[in-house]
């Protein structure tokens, strides 16, 4: 039954006039091109279904993102109805313009109609919110202040916003004009998404409260199990009653369906129209909003019912790369409300519908997590090799180039398919076996299972859902045949991820993401409930998955932390940035035997988009991320790649930062700059066991107060150092290198390191190398030389500091080799393309000499080698 008691009619018969009427959101899909996606691989390297089933050439693909609701794709795929296509965006040829705007007139008559819908049901909710507060200053109060606050967290200000915009739009729908202009008012509602952020956080939360407070309060149970909702003007109904669980849904309901609508609007206003430009933005700020907060939504779908006679439901799902005899597979994992069930897609021939294939399951009952000492009897996980890693990074960067340019040719579809498929390959496999931190859980029948995943995130959310479960009164079971077969069957409706997350996976318009340097400010936290000793750890995202990338110092034996640590993190096509907050344990006996490291425990965690429009500003933006209760200030702002290209020298000669490193070995009457000596010679005395050297990012402020000191020439300088946080002496020598005037192997010989470390024949790639060496001049081919003995040295610890000789080729390759700025755009013409053709070909010229036997400066000039290519 539909809300207010109306029977839906099939949608199959329902018209977007016919929605309108029946004051129902138009539902409303997209069209996308077939991709290879999750569905098509097993894990395994087995393809499976390459294309539409056969005969089903006129059924189009439902696009369904993230940013489609969870509930609407699952109803589209049960239904097994056919949905017609919508028009291409902006009026496709031979649609006429009034034709198109009288859609446009009839999308915005529903929207406004489902409008007056939600305002009344926050209405409904918000009407009992008064009483209660005034009864809870008296001496029987029905709840308290805190509870109040709780369950009914940001209603008021949702109800405040729509109602503004209602307001405004309904004078316009009502008194139409084809003219009329409303995209700002759909841009200004898209702008104040977040607080939907603040209310889905604390969603969960609210409804506890209210379950708690319906348990032990039989007045607030009467006034939460039927409160009134005003039907629209129109309509015979004058109330319907709904419970406050329903209505506390229907903001995350709400939110994500309103996507769809901005979609089409789209659809139907020409691109000359004034709003057309602002309805764009607002569907991108949606989109990246409902993106960030998609996996909090809970499906609340039932599958079937569990022993206890009671709703089985879909909790949480995603892919997980599952380790199974020795080799890695991709799998689709699915958390019900009292089972963990574990699948990969079934092999189906063409025109079947797809089906899961159930690998295991183990009722929450029986699921217990390893301690440390179980760990450490399970098999060890061996990381895959990073060279590899860089080679499916490299490919993966050159088919997008290709895609590129054959789209900007215009060239045949079939050869663009083809790259993508290639391209998808790679992803997969980077997205299969880059992960490394172990996720392992045990039956208590003596089974046990080891997932991988790329972060401490994700770790922490799959174990918090499955302890959440634990909590209640679960039973252990063993499903029958049946029943397995039928939970099985279920997922394919029931799941919320639906692809792989690789960018072949992204439609064409999506943002390729940032590449260049984000800067973060951590400023403070509040909203801890005793003392603790408190970090922060940063992460973004990276071809799919997560990198940590920094790291605050620890704020001892405090409620509210304030670091106030300034960060420079690199972006490689990033769109997240995640924030976790963590406690310090001193204690030696919790380690994690899989990687050696004290098990901290996590206090909180958070995740946003990072909105190009938002961050590529020159000025700070600061925001405030809530997690579990807890609030993180940070600022942060965005240099593009481009941009970070420019090497600005030194105007005062006195320095060491900007000035030509010949200017300071001279004046120092050095072989190897004196700062590049100290900062190696620190690293090496206490931070070459140091987990993430040279990755992790270095407190900016620390970096620049050293930066000054060596500029000076401060006496204070090795006092300065044994006192300084190791991360910051790293993140001062590689700044030194930035800022030189020209990269340490010279713009001038740049394009021939490009060409020699593409050369094919060992032996030619040998000679060109050593001899572009040779060519460097003196001071920077001995502090080069110097560098490379430092960071094999580095990499000697890499079972202790995770940094291999891949990993500081990576860091260091882009400082050292870099195009001048006249080559960078005289070739590239996106940030897209310089991480593509350049910056892989620079951590591969730096590799190339870390993995070189010792290079001695005498023998190289000695030595006289047959290549006499002039340079």
């Amino acid at each position: 039954m539909a809300a207010g008691g109306r029977r839906r009619r099939p949608l199959r018969y329902q018209s977007l006039a016919a929605l309108v009427e029946d004051s129902q959101w138009p539902f409303l899909f997209l069209v996308s091109d077939f991709s290879y996606g999750a569905d098509d691989y097993d894990g395994e390297g087995n393809e499976e279904q390459k294309g539409p089933p056969e005969g089903s050439e006129t059924m189009p693909y439902i696009d369904e993102s993230p940013t489609m609701s969870p509930q609407l794709s699952a109803r589209s795929q049960s239904s097994g109805d056919r949905i017609s296509p919508t028009p291409p965006e902006g009026l496709a040829p031979g649609v006429e313009a009034g034709k198109g705007l009288e859609m446009r007139k009839l999308v915005l008559s529903g929207f406004l109609a489902s409008e007056e819908i939600y305002i009344n049901q926050l209405e409904a909710l918000l009407l009992p919110m008064k009483p209660l507060k005034a009864t809870a200053t008296t001496s029987q109060p029905v709840l308290t202040i805190q509870q109040i606050e709780t369950i009914f967290y940001k209603i008021q200000d949702i109800y405040e916003i729509h109602k503004e915009f209602y307001d405004n739009l309904c004078p316009k729908v009502q008194q139409w004009d084809s003219q009329v202009t409303m995209g700002h008012l759909f841009q200004k509602l898209a702008s104040q998404l977040g607080v939907y952020k603040a209310f889905v956080d604390n969603y969960k939360v609210a409804l506890e409260t209210a379950e708690k407070c319906s348990q032990s309060n039989n007045q607030f149970q009467k006034i939460s199990e039927e409160l009134k909702v005003k039907g629209p003007k129109d309509s015979k109904d004058s109330h319907t009653s709904v419970t406050m669980e329903a209505l506390l849904y229907k903001p995350i309901d709400r939110v994500t369906r309103s996507t769809l609508v901005l979609h089409d609007l789209l659809k139907h206003t020409p691109v000359d129209h004034p709003d057309y430009p602002l309805l764009q933005d607002a569907l991108r700020i949606s989109q990246n909003f409902l993106s960030s907060i998609n996996e909090d939504i809970d499906p609340r779908r039932t599958a079937v019912t569990t022993p206890k006679g009671e709703t089985r439901q879909l909790v949480k799902d995603g892919f997980l790369v599952e380790v199974s005899e020795s080799s890695r597979k991709l799998r689709h994992v699915f958390l019900f409300t009292d089972v963990l069930l574990c699948a990969k897609l079934k092999k189906t021939s063409a025109g079947k519908h797809q089906q899961y294939d159930c690998k295991w399951y183990i009722p929450l009952a029986d699921l217990v997590f390893p301690s440390p000492e179980e760990s450490e009897a399970s098999p060890q996980v061996h990381p895959f090799p990073d060279h590899e890693l860089e080679d499916m990074k490299m490919k993966i960067s050159t088919f997008k180039s290709e895609i590129q340019k054959e789209k900007a040719n215009k060239g045949q579809s079939r050869a663009i398919e083809r790259l993508k498929k290639k391209m998808f390959e790679n992803e997969f496999l980077l997205l299969l076996n880059s992960p490394t931190i172990p996720f392992r859980i045990h039956n208590r029948n003596g089974k046990s299972y080891l997932f991988l995943l790329s972060s401490d995130y994700e770790r922490s959310e799959w174990r918090e859902a499955i302890q959440k479960l634990q909590k209640k009164d679960l039973q252990a079971f063993v499903l029958s045949s049946v029943e397995l077969q039928v939970l099985t069957g279920s997922c394919f409706k029931l799941r919320t991820v639906h692809n792989i997350p690789v960018t072949s996976n992204k439609d064409d318009d999506e943002s390729p993401g940032l590449y260049g340097f984000l800067h973060v400010i951590v400023h403070s936290a509040k909203g801890f409930k005793q003392s603790a000793h408190l970090y922060c750890t940063l992460e973004v995202d990276s071809f799919g998955y997560f990198v940590s990338k920094a790291k605050t110092r620890v704020f001892r034996d405090t409620t509210e932390p304030k670091w106030d640590e300034e960060f420079e993190i690199e972006l490689e096509g990033s769109q997240s940035l995640r924030i976790l907050c963590y406690e310090k344990c001193y204690d030696k006996t919790k380690v994690n035997k899989d990687n050696n490291e004290i098990v901290d425990k996590i206090m909180g965690k958070g995740q946003i988009q990072l909105d190009p429009q938002t961050v590529e500003t020159k000025n700070w933006h600061t925001d405030v991320i809530e997690m579990n209760g807890i609030k993180v200030e940070f600022s942060m702002k965005f240099t593009s790649r481009d941009m970070s290209l420019k090497r600005t020298p030194s105007k005062k000669q006195t320095g060491v930062f900007g000035v030509k490193i010949s200017v300071v070995t001279k004046r120092e009457r050095s072989k190897v700059p004196y700062i590049v000596r100290q900062c190696v010679e620190e690293v090496e005395k206490r931070g070459i066991e140091e987990v993430g050297i040279y990755r992790i990012s270095g407190v900016a402020t620390d970096i620049q107060a050293l930066k000054a000191v060596f500029d000076a020439n401060n006496k204070d300088i090795l006092l300065m150092l044994s006192d300084m946080d190791i991360n910051a002496i790293a993140g001062t020598l590689k700044l030194y290198f930035r800022e030189l005037p020209e990269p340490l192997l010279t713009d001038r010989l740049y394009p021939a390191f490009m060409e020699g470390i593409a050369l094919s024949d060992p032996a030619a790639k040998e000679n060109c190398m050593m001899h572009l060496l040779r060519s460097l001049p003196d001071p920077n081919l001995i502090t080069f030389l110097f560098l490379l003995e430092h960071l094999k040295r580095v990499a000697e610890k890499e079972p202790i500091n995770k940094m291999s000789l891949h990993n500081l080729a990576t860091v260091f390759g882009p400082t050292l080799l870099r195009p001048s700025e006249v080559e960078s755009k005289a070739h590239l013409t996106s940030a897209a393309d310089i991480w593509s053709h350049d910056v892989m070909a620079q951590v591969q010229v730096l590799l190339y000499y870390l993995q070189h036997p010792p290079i001695s400066f005498a023998e190289l000039k000695r030595n006289t080698l047959y290549f006499s290519t002039d340079v």
